[in-house]
């Protein structure tokens, strides 16, 4: 499977190894405060206002939870810090571009659509067609990841940073990118929208954290989604549109809070097989935790997401069932895998767009550039995880014609990049 071939490079190795031996001996290292890293984020921007200050307790709890179970290595350690101060410093100058650009607080966001569904059934492909339109603005990776200043200035050089950084995840980890395409001018799921708050599953996808992900799924994330508005704002001021096209699979799990700042939100469901979803997602989950820990559990990894998972869709079940019907597409893996362009259509007839055939041409390029860059096959198993629960998804499996569970169906899979 891709999590066998999964071997950070020899120096890494080598390097978390000597860590791990210095630890065995007692010499533990510290738990990073977040009054430490906050300062760091100071000096490093030369500015002061973060804003509301209720994220000091997420923040807190995510760097204590990481210290005492996520077991990191000395490349997670490195990462979380230098993470943390570049999203803390990402606030800071948000903050301060809101102060120097005043037009950014009245950027009205309307309609905004969000793709949703259980991880890894299309959303990503979806979203990258979608993104074809010019009339549809979508977050890009470089403008997530240096979003400040919010206008052209040093775009070359900030999209260049950006792939050196996901050269180095490449590099760390040289199967992911068969499991998850990455790209700097590629679209970006909206959940980064939501890190500068520290109160995102962004970081529970990362690390063994379960202290910090208990406490967070049971918090109110309207706040969150606030920040996550403003964020949008920013973006839109540098580049507008007709509409936003934004996706996460995780929006389903705090779909009350996203409708309570997005009231006008319109969906996109798609669906798969959950036993299928659940094992790709647990394996994209445990080839990312391998990078920062040497320690990961991919039978906890699969448990937790079958728990998650089933709980975010009797979530936003419950709610898109108090929606008008046209304010939800609903699209299947299947079809999105087999005729991509023609489930895309099915988009463009559901929310009464018009698709010009100089988008489905944008479109059909897209998949063609997609095709050449193959970045191998992701193969799992979905016995390697021994999922159990399975009866979570028994209501969802019937309202969308899956088959039950106990079914028996074979477990291995390979599918392309999503």
């Amino acid at each position: 499977m891709t999590i066998d071939e999964t071997s950070a490079p020899l120096v890494i190795r080598l390097l978390n190894s000597c860590g791990s031996a210095i630890e065995r001996t007692g010499l533990r290292s510290k738990l990073v405060t977040a009054a430490r890293l906050i300062e760091k984020a100071k000096c490093r921007s030369q500015l002061e206002d973060f804003g509301e200050p209720d994220f000091f307790e997420p923040l807190s709890r995510l760097l204590e939870s990481c210290h005492r179970e996520a077991r990191l290595n000395v490349i997670g350690k490195l990462a979380l810090k230098n993470d943390v101060v570049r999203i803390l410093c990402n606030r800071l100058l948000l903050m301060r571009d809101r102060q120097r650009y005043p037009e950014i607080a009245k950027q009205e966001i309307r309609e905004p659509i969000f793709i949703v569904g259980l991880p890894r059934s299309g959303t990503t492909l979806l979203h990258t067609l979608l993104a074809a339109n010019p009339a549809h603005r979508v977050p890009l990776t470089w403008e997530i990841m240096s979003p400040s200043p919010p206008d052209p200035s040093d775009r070359e050089a900030r999209i260049r940073s950006a792939n050196h950084d996901l050269a180095m995840l490449r590099w760390l980890a040289p199967t992911f990118e068969s499991v998850h395409a990455t790209g700097a001018e590629l679209p970006q799921e909206c959940v980064s929208l939501i890190s500068p708050t520290f109160m995102s599953d962004q970081f529970d996808t990362m690390y063994n954290i379960p202290s910090y992900r208990g406490w967070f799924f049971q918090q109110d994330l309207r706040p969150a989604y606030q920040f996550h508005r403003r964020f949008l704002q920013h973006l839109q001021f540098r580049r507008s549109a007709e509409r936003w096209i934004l996706k996460a699979p995780a929006h389903m799990f705090f779909a009350p809070a996203l409708l309570s700042v997005y009231p006008d939100a319109k969906f996109i469901q798609l669906h798969r097989d959950p036993i299928d979803a659940v094992a790709s997602v647990s394996s994209l989950v445990t080839i990312l935790r391998r990078v920062f820990s040497d320690s990961v559990d991919p039978i906890q990894v699969g448990q937790d997401a079958m728990i998650y998972w089933s709980d975010a869709l009797k979530i936003f079940l419950q709610v898109r069932d108090q929606l008008p019907a046209e304010r939800v597409c609903d699209l299947s893996y299947d079809e999105v895998r087999r005729d991509p362009i023609a489930a895309t259509q099915r988009v463009y007839e559901h929310f009464g767009w018009k698709l010009q055939p100089q988008v489905e041409n944008g479109m059909r390029a897209t998949l063609t550039e997609q095709n050449s860059r193959s970045n191998g096959v992701h193969r799992y198993n979905a016995a390697y995880f021994q999922l159990k629960g399975a009866n979570g998804f028994a209501d969802y499996c019937q309202r969308f014609g899956f088959a039950p569970s106990g079914i028996s169906r074979p477990t291995e899979r390979a599918e392309a990049a999503a």
